[in-house]
């Protein structure tokens, strides 16, 4: 090949030098899409992120209004029966009170009522020598046992002392 003149050689040599910009450029663009499509990405995300964090403390915040608003009507309630007890045992003691004084006014049904409370006693006394009876029934068979493991006790120990002897 023929040698370059001065002229050709800085010709060849901005020519690559324009090759060489234009290749950085490229890059450069290709870098900066990149940058500017991570970029909208995580802004897209970052405001999804905050629709569902915003979402979430209004759930909470009506979570916490529900739970208040329980909170109170339970405390109504509890003052509701603190007025309601008493009121109830009052009408109770009443109705009582006339239901005994209607009963003991009238003969027949006074009678009647004394009838009730014999019978009553009668089978609370039945009852009750039954339950004594077992008791005693069951501490016999109790005492029986432990007397039969003496005797055996003591029988094995005669046998013992005989054959030492």
């Amino acid at each position: 090949m023929a040698p370059q003149t001065k002229t050709q050689r800085q010709a060849a040599a901005k020519k690559a030098a324009a090759t060489r910009k234009r290749n950085a450029a490229a890059q450069s663009t290709g870098r900066t899409k990149g940058s500017v499509r991570r970029t909208v990405r995580s802004a897209e995300s970052t405001g999804r992120t905050a629709r569902t964090a915003a979402r979430q403390a209004g759930r909470a915040a009506t979570q916490r209004g529900a739970a208040e608003v329980t909170r109170l009507e339970a405390a109504a309630r509890r003052a509701q029966r603190a007025l309601y007890v008493p009121v109830g045992v009052i009408l109770e003691a009443r109705d009582g009170l006339a239901q005994t004084a209607l009963t003991y006014t009238d003969p027949r049904r006074a009678q009647r009522q004394f009838d009730r409370f014999e019978r009553r006693g009668e089978r609370a006394l039945r009852r009750n020598r039954r339950v004594v009876e077992q008791r005693v029934t069951q501490g016999r068979r109790e005492v029986e046992h432990r007397v039969d493991d003496v005797q055996t006790g003591a029988e094995d120990l005669v046998e013992r002392v005989r054959s030492l002897v």
